[in-house]
C-alpha cells in the first residue's frame, strides 16, 4: 500500500522561514505525495491546474505557495493597498475551513487574510474590507461580486489566483460568476494562476486555458480517484427496507462519527427525525438551512455533540472534519463525481475509513457510471440480522405545502354551508307556480 507520507520534507523545499515556522506549528512534517509533486514547481511560480484525491493536502499546498509567493514581492507602495492574493472557493464552509488553514499556516506572516461569504455579516466583511488593507481574500464568488461591484476593492493588483474544487464551480452554476472575476483581475501574465479539484473536466480545463494560461502546466492526475484507505461496499436493498438496514448496520458497525448523504432535503430531514427518535445525536446539513445554525451543526459535529450528520450534496465537498470513521451512502448520488467527493470525507490524509452503500431500485441505476469512474465496488448481501426491526418511528412532518391551520379573515367563508343557506332562503322566498 503506498505510504501517505513521503520522504521529503517541507524544510528541504525552498520555503521561507516565517512559513515554515508555521507548517511546524500546524504539526506538519513530511510531504503528501501530492505536496511533493506540486510544491516544486508551484513554488517556481509556475500556473498549475492539479487534480488529485480529496484529502491529501491540497489546500496547505496552495497556501504555502501563496505565503511564499507575497513574502517574496513586494507589496503597493503608499496608500490604500488593494489584495494581492484571491482563492475562490464554492462554498461557505469551505472558505472557512481555508480561513483557519491560512490562519495556521501564516500566523508569522504578518499577511492580513479576509474571508468573504455570503449569509452572515455582510457589514462586517464590508467594513473589514474598508477599513484595513487586506492582502488575501477568500472567497464566495458571489458576494466578492457585489462588493467589487461597489468598488470596495479591485482586484487589479493580485499576484496569485487559486481556484479551489473548480468543477465543484461548474455544477453550482458559478461560471459565469467566474468568468466576470477573472476578466477583472490583473492580466494572467503578470500572476500565478492555481486551479485544485479532486476531478478535473473538459469544461474545467477550457477555463483553464482562456483565462489562466495553463497550457504547459502539469497535470496530476492519481491512478485511482477515491482514497486508498477507504473501505468500499455496497447493499443492494427494496426502498422500504432502506431505513431498517441503515439502522441495523449502524448497531453493528457502531461508527465514531458519520456522514450520511441523501440526495433530497426532505429524506435528509426523515432521516434525522428517525435518529433523534431512536437516540441517536444527529442533524442534517441542507442547502437551506442559515449560515450561522450551518457553521453551529459542523462545530458540534466536529465536538462529537453530534455523532451523525446527514446531508444533502452541499456537504459532500471540501468538508475537512478529522476522524470521521464512516461514509453512509443512504442513496447513491446522480453524478458519478459527486460519490467521489463524498466517500473523500473519510480515509483523509493517512486515516482509514469506510463507505457503505445503499442501492434501492430507484438509484440502482447510478451504479454503472459510478463503478466506470472508480472501479468495482464490493457488494455485501444483507442478512436477516442485519435488519433492525423495533425501530421507533417520528411523527410524521407536515408537508410545506399545506396552508397553517388558524382563524378564518373575517367575512369569508370557512365551508359551504353559508352558501347552501342562501340558497334555501332564495328558495322560500319564491312564489308557488
Amino acid at each position: 500500500m503506498q505510504q501517505v507520507f513521503t520522504q521529503t520534507t517541507f524544510s528541504q523545499m525552498p520555503i521561507d522561514p516565517l512559513v515554515l515556522q508555521g507548517i511546524q506549528d500546524a504539526g506538519f512534517q513530511n510531504c503528501t505525495p501530492v505536496q511533493e509533486k506540486i510544491l516544486p514547481i508551484a513554488l517556481e511560480g509556475k500556473n498549475i491546474a492539479a487534480q488529485s484525491q480529496t484529502g491529501t493536502g491540497k489546500t496547505a499546498t496552495f497556501l504555502i505557495t501563496l505565503f511564499n509567493r507575497l513574502l517574496q514581492t513586494e507589496s503597493l507602495p503608499k496608500g490604500k493597498k488593494q489584495p494581492r492574493a484571491l482563492i475562490m472557493a464554492p462554498t461557505r464552509e469551505l472558505v472557512v475551513q481555508i480561513h483557519q488553514e491560512a490562519k495556521l499556516l501564516g500566523a508569522h506572516t504578518g499577511l492580513r487574510v479576509q474571508p468573504i461569504f455570503g449569509g452572515i455579516d455582510y457589514e462586517k466583511q464590508r467594513e473589514a474590507l474598508k477599513q484595513h488593507d487586506i492582502d488575501i481574500i477568500i472567497a464566495t464568488p458571489g458576494r466578492l461580486i457585489d462588493y467589487l461591484k461597489q468598488k470596495i476593492f479591485n482586484l487589479k493588483a493580485i499576484e496569485v489566483l487559486v481556484i479551489d474544487e473548480a468543477d465543484r464551480m461548474f455544477d453550482l452554476g458559478f461560471i459565469p460568476d467566474l468568468r466576470y472575476i477573472l476578466r477583472r483581475c490583473s492580466p494572467y501574465e503578470k500572476r500565478q494562476s492555481l486551479l485544485f479539484s479532486a476531478t478535473l473536466s473538459y469544461r474545467v480545463m477550457e477555463l483553464a486555458y482562456e483565462h489562466l494560461d495553463i497550457n504547459d502546466s502539469i497535470v496530476i492526475t492519481p491512478n485511482q480517484l477515491a482514497a486508498e484507505k477507504v473501505q468500499q461496499c455496497l447493499y443492494h436493498v427494496g426502498k422500504k427496507e432502506k431505513i431498517p438496514l441503515f439502522f441495523g448496520l449502524l448497531a453493528r458497525e457502531k461508527p465514531e462519527r458519520s456522514l450520511v448523504f441523501c440526495n433530497t432535503k426532505r429524506m435528509a430531514e426523515i432521516l434525522v427525525d428517525y435518529l433523534k427518535i431512536n437516540n441517536y445525536p444527529a442533524a442534517a446539513l441542507t442547502g437551506d438551512v442559515p449560515q450561522k445554525k450551518r457553521l453551529s451543526i459542523l462545530e458540534r459535529f466536529k465536538k462529537k455533540e453530534i455523532t451523525i450528520l446527514v446531508a444533502t450534496d452541499v456537504a459532500s465537498r471540501g468538508l475537512h472534519i478529522d476522524n470521521v470513521t464512516h461514509v453512509f451512502n443512504f442513496d447513491l448520488p446522480q453524478d458519478a463525481e459527486d460519490y467521489v467527493h463524498r466517500i473523500g470525507r473519510t480515509a483523509r490524509v493517512g486515516a482509514s475509513g469506510k463507505a457503505i452503500s445503499l442501492a434501492s431500485e430507484d438509484d440502482a441505476f447510478f451504479l454503472e457510471p459510478i463503478e466506470a469512474l472508480v472501479g468495482k465496488i464490493e457488494v455485501l448481501w444483507a442478512e436477516n440480522d442485519d435488519f433492525l426491526t423495533d425501530i421507533r418511528r417520528p411523527r410524521k412532518r407536515q408537508s410545506s405545502g399545506k396552508k397553517p391551520m388558524g382563524k378564518k379573515p373575517a367575512g369569508r367563508s370557512s365551508g359551504n354551508h353559508r352558501g347552501r343557506s342562501r340558497d334555501r332562503r332564495s328558495r322560500s322566498r319564491k312564489k308557488p307556480s
